[in-house]
C-alpha cells in the first residue's frame, strides 16, 4: 500500500478559487451587459463634477488661505474658525452677512405674499371658472417665467429710475415725474419682480391642485350648513396646504439664488442680499468669506428643497380626489366675467406686457420716454457711429454681441447635448442597474444641484477649477468652465427627463435584441436610443433653454472673452448703454421664449397642462 504526502502548498485554496470565480463571472456577465460598470463610471464622474465642488468649497471656510495668513496668525491650510467669525461676528460682518441675510428674508417673504396674492386667484380662475379666453391667458399668464427674472429689472430701470444713479433718463423723469428712491431701487421694486416672475409656481401648483379637488365635498359640506368661510378653512386649505407652501418653498429657494434683479436694482443703492454679498466677496478674492456666505446658501437652499420634497410626497396622499370619478364644476362667472377679463388682462400687462413694450421702445428711442419723431432711432441696433467709447455701433453690428451670441449658442449647446445624453445615460443607469445602492446614490448626485442655489454652485466651481485638478488643467477663463458648470447644473432636470423615460420603457425590446446576438452598443444604437429619441431632445432642449436664460451660474465664472449673451448684458449695464443693454436682452428674450415654445411642441406637453383645458 502506497501513501502519497500532500505538502501544504499543494492543498486546494477555496478561497482563492472562489474569488477568482467571482471575478471572472463578474467580468463576464458585465461585458455582455455592461449597465453596472455604466452606473459606476457615472458615480465616480458625478462624483467629480458636482459633489467635490461642493465639498471642496466648504472645506474652503474651515481652512486657511495664503492671503490670510497674516491676519488669522495661523498656517497656510490648518483648520481655522477665522472665517466664520468674520462673516459672523466681525465688525464687518453687518454688511457682509447680517444685513444680506436680512434683506433676503424680507424680499423673499414679500415675494411669496404678493405671489400668492396674484397667483392664487388666477389659479382659481383657469381651473375652476368658465373665464372666456382661458386656455390663452393659462400661457399667457406664464410668460414671465420663460424670460430671464433680471429682464423685468432692467424695464424697471427704464420706468422707473432716478438720477440717484446718473445715466439716462426714465421714462416717469421725461413724462415730469421723478420717482423717489424707494419706488425706483431696492426692496420694493426687488420683491414686486421676483413675485411676478415666480407667481407661475402659484398658478400652476394650486391650479392643478384645485383641478384635482373634486367638488361634492365642498357640496356636501353647504348641504350640511357650513358657509363659505367654513368651506374653504375646513376643507380646501387643508387640501390645498401641501401644494401652496410647496409653492413657498419654491418661490423662496429661488429668490435665495437670484442674482440679477438685485444687481440690477439693489447694488447702484447699496442694498445687498445673499447672492449680492456672495458675488462681492468673490470679486474682491475673500475666498474663505466667500465660502462661508455660498455654505450658508447652500444650507439654507437645501433645506428648502428637503421640505419641498417631502411636502410633495405628502400631497401624494390626497391623489385619490381627483379619480375619474370625481367631480370638478366649473363655477359661472355671469356679471363677473368682465372684471374677471379685464383683471387677467391687467395682470398679463403687468407682469409681461408692460415691461417688454417699454424695453422694446427703448432700443429705438435717443431719450427714453419721449415719442417725438425725431426721438427715434435705429442707432442702438445698426448704428456705425454712436460716439461712445465702449459701443461705437449697434449692436448688430458689433462684433462682441455675436462673440457673444455664438459663445452661447456652443456652450450653452454643448452643455445641454452632454446634460441630455448623460441624462439618458443616468436614467437607462438607475432603472437597469442590478445594485440598488449604485443607483440609489447616481439618482442623488445628480438631483444635488437642484439643492443648491447657481450663485453658490459658481462659487463651487470656481474654488475647484482655479487650479489644477487632476486630471483636469486649472479651467478658470476658458470657456470649458463654463460648459462643465452649466451641464452640472442642468444634470437635476436632465436625469429626471431620462429617469422618467426610461421606466416606461420595458426591457422586452432589449431582450429580444440579445435574443438575436446584438451586444450591449448594438442594443443601444439600434434600439434605445430610436425609441427614446423624444425624450433625449427633451432633455437637450430644456437645459438649452434654462442655460440660455440664466445669469446666476455665468456671471462668477464668465470673463470677457468667454462672455454670453446674459453677462455681455450685465456688463453694458454696467457701462450705462441701457439701450444696447436692453436690445442684447430681447435678442434673449426671443431664443429663449422660441425655445420653450420648441420644446412644448417637440414634448406634446404645456406648462399650463391641467389647468384651463376646458
Amino acid at each position: 500500500m502506497t501513501l502519497q504526502t500532500t505538502l501544504p502548498e499543494d492543498r486546494p485554496r477555496p478561497q482563492t478559487a472562489t474569488a477568482w470565480t467571482r471575478l471572472s463571472y463578474f467580468i463576464r456577465v458585465n461585458s455582455a451587459d455592461p449597465t453596472l460598470l455604466l452606473a459606476l463610471s457615472l458615480l465616480a464622474l458625478f462624483a467629480y463634477l458636482i459633489f467635490a465642488p461642493i465639498v471642496l468649497l466648504l472645506s474652503d471656510a474651515i481652512t486657511v488661505h495664503f492671503a490670510d495668513v497674516a491676519r488669522s496668525k495661523q498656517p497656510l491650510g490648518e483648520l481655522t474658525i477665522y472665517y466664520l467669525r468674520r462673516v459672523l461676528f466681525s465688525p464687518i460682518s453687518r454688511d457682509l452677512f447680517w444685513w444680506p441675510l436680512a434683506n433676503t428674508a424680507i424680499i423673499s417673504a414679500a415675494a411669496i405674499i404678493i405671489a400668492f396674492l396674484v397667483g392664487a386667484p388666477i389659479g382659481w380662475l383657469l381651473s375652476r371658472t368658465d373665464l372666456i379666453g382661458k386656455r390663452w391667458f393659462s400661457t399667457a399668464l406664464l410668460l414671465p417665467y420663460m424670460l430671464p427674472s433680471w429682464t423685468f429689472a432692467l424695464a424697471w430701470l427704464t420706468l422707473f429710475k432716478n438720477r440717484t444713479t446718473g445715466g439716462l433718463p426714465s421714462w416717469m423723469e421725461t413724462f415730469g415725474f421723478t420717482p423717489p428712491d424707494w419706488l425706483a431701487y431696492g426692496a420694493l421694486p426687488i420683491a414686486l419682480i421676483l413675485a411676478l416672475h415666480y407667481a407661475p409656481f402659484v398658478i400652476l401648483l394650486f391650479g392643478n391642485a384645485l383641478k384635482q379637488f373634486d367638488t361634492q365635498l365642498e357640496d356636501s359640506a353647504r348641504s350640511l350648513g357650513a358657509g363659505p368661510i367654513i368651506v374653504a378653512r375646513r376643507i380646501i386649505l387643508p387640501l390645498m396646504m401641501p401644494s401652496l407652501v410647496s409653492a413657498a418653498t419654491l418661490i423662496f429657494a429661488k429668490c435665495l439664488g437670484d442674482f440679477g434683479v438685485a444687481y440690477v436694482l439693489g447694488v447702484p443703492v447699496g442694498f445687498d442680499v445673499l447672492a449680492t454679498s456672495l458675488f462681492r466677496a468673490i470679486s474682491t478674492s475673500q475666498a474663505g468669506a466667500s465660502a462661508v456666505l455660498a455654505g450658508v446658501i447652500v444650507l439654507i437652499g437645501t433645506i428648502s428643497g428637503i421640505i419641498d420634497m417631502r411636502l410633495l410626497k405628502e400631497a401624494k396622499r390626497f391623489v385619490t380626489i381627483g379619480s375619474k370619478g370625481a367631480m370638478v364644476r366649473q363655477t359661472p362667472l355671469g356679471k363677473w366675467q368682465a372684471p374677471a377679463v379685464l383683471w387677467a388682462l391687467v395682470m398679463f400687462a403687468i407682469s409681461a406686457g408692460i415691461p417688454l413694450i417699454a424695453l422694446a421702445l427703448t432700443t429705438v428711442m435717443r431719450v427714453p420716454g419721449s415719442f417725438n419723431l425725431d426721438n427715434f432711432t435705429l442707432d442702438y441696433w445698426i448704428g456705425t457711429d454712436l460716439g461712445t467709447t465702449a459701443l461705437r455701433q449697434g449692436i448688430l453690428l458689433t462684433g462682441e454681441f455675436w462673440m457673444a451670441l455664438w459663445n452661447t449658442v456652443w456652450m450653452v449647446g454643448l452643455a445641454a447635448t452632454g446634460a441630455g445624453v448623460l441624462g439618458l445615460l443616468v436614467g437607462y443607469s438607475v432603472v437597469r442597474s442590478p445594485v440598488r445602492f449604485v443607483s440609489v446614490g447616481l439618482r442623488q448626485i445628480t438631483f444635488l444641484p437642484y439643492l443648491v442655489p447657481g450663485i453658490a454652485f459658481a462659487a463651487a466651481y470656481l474654488s475647484m477649477f482655479a487650479v489644477a485638478r487632476p486630471p483636469l488643467p486649472a479651467l478658470y477663463g476658458t470657456p470649458f468652465i463654463l460648459v462643465l458648470a452649466i451641464l452640472a447644473d442642468q444634470m437635476p432636470f436632465a436625469s429626471r427627463a431620462g429617469i422618467s423615460s426610461m421606466m416606461q420603457l420595458g426591457r422586452e425590446p432589449e431582450e429580444a435584441g440579445q435574443i438575436v446576438g446584438a451586444g450591449w452598443f448594438r442594443r443601444m444604437r439600434s434600439i434605445v436610443l430610436p425609441i427614446q429619441r423624444g425624450a433625449l431632445v427633451s432633455a437637450i432642449l430644456l437645459p438649452f433653454i434654462s442655460g440660455i436664460k440664466g445669469l446666476s451660474l455665468v456671471v462668477v465664472l464668465a470673463v470677457p472673452g468667454t462672455d454670453l449673451l446674459t453677462t455681455y448684458a450685465i456688463r453694458l449695464v454696467d457701462y450705462g448703454y441701457s439701450q444696447a443693454a436692453n436690445a442684447v436682452v430681447l435678442m434673449l428674450c426671443v431664443v429663449a421664449f422660441t425655445g420653450t415654445m420648441l420644446v412644448q411642441k417637440i414634448g406634446k406637453s404645456n406648462l399650463s397642462d391641467g389647468i384651463g383645458s376646458k
